[in-house]
């Protein structure tokens, strides 16, 4: 099943990323780096684990400086940002992180309150339950708002993880390896679901993954990462209609049917 691509209505861009470099000492993470994320895009950031990826959102959310190139999120430059401008930016942002880390002391409604309390001071029981209402339907879990996280298998966790993520009405999602550590009918229920967000939410999202299934799945356009820089890029058959051979050796080592 491969992704019928979107034609996002707009071409406006909500990150811009323009010859970004990034080294800690000796260590050449990213090497002149571009890339553009346009408004309601799934875009997929492909490559094998430890090259940069992590790195690139970082700089992108204004945890780590760029040594040079400029990073623009919504056309400003983040590393020119203010701490308090930083934290507004942040609450247009979703993050889906690899490990779900939901509170396991408190309820499914009380972990998807949460965010929502800490960061909207004056919003209203009434909001608040139907905010949870609304991204539990959206996930498929609305029977689980009393259970507690170990009640739950690994991928009905990510599926909570992906709805407090969403409670925030985040414009930008990050996706930071969404597959890993789940079977493969659970991954495909993820990458459907990532579609599904894309569709509902008209999110703009960034998904880090060495899943060439996901990144097939889920991708309008794949950028395929080799030592710090982006080697590929295109519609997944654009990626891998290749010969060079370490592409195609990415290919068949993650691809075994």
């Amino acid at each position: 099943m491969r992704k019928h691509i979107h034609h996002t209505d707009s071409r406006e861009v909500v990150i811009s990323i323009s010859k970004l470099y990034k080294s800690f000492d000796e260590n050449h993470v990213l090497r002149g780096i571009d890339l553009e994320l346009h408004k309601g895009e799934n875009l997929v950031v492909l490559g094998r684990s430890g090259t940069g990826k992590s790195v690139l959102i970082k700089i992108i959310v204004g945890l780590l400086k760029p040594d040079s190139g400029t990073v623009k999120v919504f056309d400003r430059e983040v590393d020119k940002l203010d701490k308090k401008e930083l934290m507004e930016l942040r609450l247009k942002i979703g993050f889906l992180f690899q490990h779900s880390a939901l509170y396991d002391s408190m309820t499914i409604r009380e972990n998807l309150e949460f965010p929502l309390v800490r960061n909207k001071r004056n919003i209203s029981r009434k909001e608040i339950d139907e905010s949870i209402e609304d991204v539990l339907e959206a996930v498929g879990l609305s029977g689980t708002i009393n259970q507690l996280p170990s009640e739950l298998s690994g991928g009905q966790q990510k599926r909570i993880g992906l709805a407090r993520t969403l409670i925030m009405k985040p414009q930008i999602i990050f996706y930071d390896e969404p597959t890993a550590g789940l079977d493969p009918l659970t991954s495909s229920e993820i990458n459907d679901l990532i579609n599904e967000v894309q569709e509902k939410y008209k999110t703009s999202s960034i998904i880090i993954t060495h899943d060439l299934t996901c990144a097939k799945h889920t991708g309008d356009r794949i950028f395929m990462m080799m030592n710090g820089k982006f080697v590929r890029q295109g519609n997944f058959e654009d990626v891998f209609d290749t010969k060079d051979e370490t592409i195609r050796a990415f290919f068949d080592y993650n691809f075994i049917q």
